[in-house]
């Protein structure tokens, strides 16, 4: 593209657009048979009495210092009383709100320095050298111990490394607006200057952290910082290695590719290694108005298509028109060359994107590796199960797009407890993550559920009239379709997923679905079911918001083959709701003021205490309160009852619903810990082995700010972490947070 072009605020979540036209059963259609599903987090006052405001000045890689209060002795474990803290009541204030015993503070926010010859961040718009920097939109995250002499530790308390995911960035328009001195260029072409910064800002970074005395601080010049962009170089593993679909001008051999994009939710090796998930890149590329043409008609066109970009689909940030620079061309998956395979052009660049990826977060020498066999789609977290010698590894991961699916890896090697601690953690991985099966759900009314196997040798699979499947490379890289092929439940946005380390239950966060109808209208449009059960209108305002918008937390018990079963049974642990909802309806767990939530969204089991962390990601009931962050005691799977949702119909008539509910939640097993600044996503959740120290990550804070006043810091919807005391500048940035206790305890009693 040449000529300037105006582009439209881009006014939808890329999270929650569907492509799956398959003729599936939705989640809905279960949950039908089973619940009804919404009102989450409209009761009560925003409050923050009884709260400690987050102390944020503590400065990231060379800022401010906050002090923390000095550690007490612990108390005795069998003593201590999980969830023993007061919950934190709504709040709309710009600030992170803990409970009173807590201390909150940013120790790593965009732009901080990653070593000792980049300068300190201004915040104003003219900073550059991003790929020695923080990225932005901080979300999945894991810790990786470190002992007195730097070397890998799993019991280090006191000095560690997180590994970070930096998913996008904030946007209106084209441009990612507080990056830039005026805002950023809002026509095509887009300065090759400001694509820059924006690539650099993605992706993942290492960064070391210690506690000196009580304070956490990063290690600006640590040799193990570390920066991976959707520009650096990166090896694919698994089936599809070397086949044809991942063919590029950039790598003809298919072994090689660039980049990591869109980084969610992540998760930790049973090796030491770091597993982070691609999520929304397809929105990232841009294909030509007669590509279809082009390729001929073929069978990529309808992989395009299912992944979301038809021809003439224009890109979120016209990355493509910078200049002619190969980091740029890329960006354009139109058929441009004239080589059969693609080896000209990047026709088959979007199949190189969409993977769990795996990184040595200790070793900055080894290449990124993507796990191509654990299927290609918008990748959240990857949760392993429970570990047992002698036995597969399972591997569980969602889709997030609504009415995607819910998936399984299973590992053909059985776990080897030497291999906890190898000296060659990518190839480990090689052994656990690249042969094996793949598995996609299917949720049952009844409560019942079945792994159904993607492979080329399913009779389904083999004979899809859909897309014709070429091996398993093909399976893989073109994971959604062959769900469709098997018959896999749509789900109401799948996201993060955690383990239960007491029982080996696995979780799922299903963070919303507008498009649930009682009556569909259209091929986007699903009825509820037993595992996706509610429809109803919530009102934001004076605004009408229909279908899921609350969301809800499915929960599966696999069957006695564990890792390796091919069968499980299932119910909702919760359903996010106001808490003045209607009980019968919408507020099926009967949540109170003080648990109430909407758009459920991370979910992390912790491995410490077995508390259950809820993060939100919310747009449903920011006019009560912020996101939040919320801790759990949860239960079993069958630990509630089975309820019948009735709808009625309009040409007369009714539409039940059975579906299953958990045990309703009490003050002593589910309560509010944090609410966040304005604007902002709670994400990403991990821990020191001792329990005493959380981080978590504030996404995106004053997002809903106007590019239009970026040069009035009064009118930015957050200026957070600033407002707090850290950093230079007033514009909002995405940071990571440690949370402690003053007492010296552990997080979350």
């Amino acid at each position: 593209m040449n000529k300037a072009t105006d582009l439209s605020v881009i006014a939808v979540d890329p999270d929650d657009v569907g492509y799956n036209d398959s003729s599936n059963a939705h989640f809905s259609a279960v949950l039908d048979a089973r619940l009804s599903r919404r009102s989450l987090l409209r009761g009560g006052a925003a409050s923050a009495a009884g709260a400690l405001f987050g102390s944020l000045g503590l400065a990231a890689c060379g800022g401010s210092n906050s002090a923390a209060a000095p550690v007490a002795p612990v108390a005795p474990v069998p003593s201590e009383k999980l969830l023993g803290f007061n919950a934190v009541g709504k709040s709309l204030l710009d600030s992170v709100v803990v409970p009173v015993g807590y201390t909150a503070s940013a120790i790593y926010a965009l732009g901080d320095p990653l070593s000792g010859s980049t300068a300190a961040y201004k915040n104003d718009g003219s900073d550059s050298d991003f790929e020695n920097r923080a990225g932005d939109h901080h979300d999945g995250m894991e810790w990786f111990g470190l002992d007195a002499d730097g070397k890998p530790s799993a019991v280090a308390t006191q000095r560690g490394l997180l590994a970070v995911n930096h998913e996008a960035t904030t946007d209106a328009m084209l441009s990612s607006f507080f990056l830039h001195t005026n805002g950023g260029t809002t026509t095509l072409p887009r300065p090759a200057a400001e694509v820059d910064k924006e690539t650099a800002i993605h992706g993942v970074s290492v960064v070391e952290v210690r506690k000196v005395g009580d304070v956490w601080k990063c290690v600006q010049d640590s040799a193990f910082n570390r920066r991976v962009t959707c520009l650096s170089e990166v090896e694919i593993f698994g089936p599809a290695r070397g086949n044809a679909l991942l063919v590029t001008k950039y790598a003809t051999n298919a072994i090689k590719a660039r980049g990591t994009l869109n980084n969610c939710g992540t998760g930790k090796t049973p090796w030491g290694s770091f597993l982070t998930g691609e999520e929304n890149w397809n929105g990232y590329f841009v294909r030509n108005a007669t590509d279809d043409a082009a390729r001929g008609g073929d069978k990529s066109v309808a992989a395009l298509k299912r992944y979301g970009r038809n021809q003439g689909a224009t890109s979120r940030h016209g990355w493509e028109s910078a200049g002619s620079d190969d980091k740029y061309a890329r960006w354009n998956i139109s058929q441009t060359g004239v080589s059969i395979d693609g080896s000209d052009d990047y026709r088959n660049e979007m199949n190189t994107m969409g993977y769990i990826v795996e990184i040595d977060a200790y070793d900055k020498t080894r290449l990124p590796r993507k796990r191509t066999a654990l299927g290609r789609f918008a990748h959240e977290s990857a949760a392993f199960g429970k570990v047992a010698a002698g036995k597969p590894l399972a591997v569980y991961m969602g889709d997030d797009a609504r009415n995607e699916y819910i998936y399984k890896w299973v590992s053909a090697a059985n776990w080897d407890a030497a291999d906890a601690n190898p000296a060659n953690r990518l190839a480990t991985g090689d052994k656990y993550l690249d042969s094996g099966k793949l598995y996609v759900a299917r949720f049952n009314a009844d409560g019942s559920g079945e792994w159904l196997e993607l492979s080329i040798a399913a009779p389904a699979i083999a004979a899809y009239a859909g897309y014709k499947f070429a091996d398993q490379a093909d399976v893989v890289v073109n994971a959604r379709l062959a769900a469709d092929a098997v018959g896999a439940t749509k789900m109401d946005r799948p996201e993060w997923c955690s383990v239960n380390p007491a029982n080996g239950e696995i979780y799922y966060t299903l963070t919303n679905n507008s498009n649930r109808r009682v009556e569909p209208a259209s091929g986007s449009e699903l009825a509820p079911d037993s595992a996706n059960p509610r429809y109803y209108i919530d009102m934001k305002g004076t605004v009408e918001q229909k279908g899921n918008p609350n969301g809800h937390i499915l929960r599966m018990k696999e069957a006695a083959a564990g890792a390796a079963a091919t069968a499980f049974s299932w119910d909702v642990y919760l359903f996010g709701a106001e808490s003045g909802a209607d009980a019968g309806r919408v507020n099926l767990s009967n949540l109170t003021s003080d648990q109430d939530f909407s758009s459920p969204d991370g979910l992390v089991f912790s491995p410490y205490t077995g508390i259950c962390w809820i993060q939100t990601d919310d747009g449903a009931y920011t006019d009560v309160s912020n996101c939040m962050m919320l801790a759990a005691l949860p239960g079993q799977v069958g630990d509630g009852k089975k309820t019948t949702l009735t709808y009625p119909k309009a040409a007369g008539g009714t539409l039940a619903v059975d579906t299953y509910v958990g045990k309703t939640p009490d003050a002593n097993s589910l309560k509010r810990f944090l609410v966040g600044p304005v604007g902002s996503e709670i994400t990403g959740l991990c821990e020191t082995p001792d329990g005493k120290a959380m981080f978590i990550n504030i996404q995106h804070p004053g997002e809903t700010t106007a590019q239009a006043n970026i040069g009035d810091p009064s009118k930015y919807t957050s200026q957070w972490p600033s407002n707090a005391g850290y950093g230079a500048g007033k514009r909002p940035r995405s940071a990571t947070i440690v949370i402690t206790k003053n007492d010296g305890g552990r997080i979350g009693s």
